[in-house]
């Protein structure tokens, strides 16, 4: 390896195989190697130079973890993470043996479903006839128009609607949960009201998008669902120490 490090996209078990069509990340696509020590292995590649967050690197990242995955339970590194060199991985696969191997064992045969809630953007009249509030502030801005009335009302039509999806979203986290091994609650999203990542067995990935897209639709004069998956199991596992994002 160089200078610039060593890219961890995961750890697997030692002697998981390697998917022999992919490359990893840069230009040219990074040759894909592991690191064994002792019952685990981490699976990485030469850290590019000047990697950044590309749509290609991006899609090289998950398509390859998506690729281990079938092979059997992968710990996934989010994108964009380097160790110094192979001993400071062999360490930390050695310090954390036992517990790397309980998450192994925690995600084997399951993938990630991300779920988030938006306001609907056809919401808006089913808002002003069911929320007196919404029509008084209306009304008056048609009566008297002025900068501060559509102001009000903009603030309250707002508000309204990301209660409103917030509420529905909700919902129907509470229905998909039941089919799910995991709940776990993701980062707030500029304009998204609801961001939750369900674990699912693999298996039972498509049933779980037909059952979310159901009941969006029962919803749909007050959410936008938009689910992704199968992902890498991101949200149920913890990092790998010896690992830090690129420039840290």
């Amino acid at each position: 390896m160089t200078d610039e490090g060593i890219y961890v996209y995961g750890i697997v078990r030692a002697g998981h195989p390697l998917p022999p069509a992919l490359g990893g990340v840069g230009d040219p696509p990074g040759a894909v190697g592991r690191v064994e020590e002792g019952r685990l292995a981490a699976v990485i590649s030469q850290a590019p130079p000047r990697l950044r967050a590309r749509r290609r690197d991006l899609l090289a990242h998950q398509e390859l973890l998506l690729a281990l995955a079938e092979d059997g339970p992968v710990l996934p590194m989010r994108f964009g993470m380097v160790a110094p060199d192979e001993s400071v991985i062999r360490r930390q696969l050695s310090e954390a043996e036992d517990r790397q191997l309980a998450a192994l064992d925690g995600v084997a045969g399951r993938v990630e479903i991300n779920v988030k809630a938006l306001p609907a953007d056809e919401a808006l009249p089913a808002l002003v006839k069911g929320d007196a509030t919404i029509r008084g502030l209306r009304e008056a801005a048609r009566r008297r128009p002025s900068y501060e009335a559509n102001v009000r009302l903009g603030e309250a039509v707002a508000t309204a609607l990301a209660r409103r999806s917030a509420e529905a979203g909700r919902d129907i986290v509470r229905e998909l949960s039941s089919l799910a091994h995991a709940v776990c609650a993701g980062p707030q999203v500029t304009g998204c009201q609801v961001n939750v990542s369900f674990l699912v067995d693999r298996g039972e990935g498509a049933g779980f998008v037909a059952e979310a897209e159901r009941l969006a639709r029962q919803r749909e004069d007050r959410v936008v669902l938009r689910v992704a998956g199968p992902l890498p199991c991101y949200s149920f596992l913890e990092p790998l120490p010896s690992a830090a994002p690129l420039g840290a």
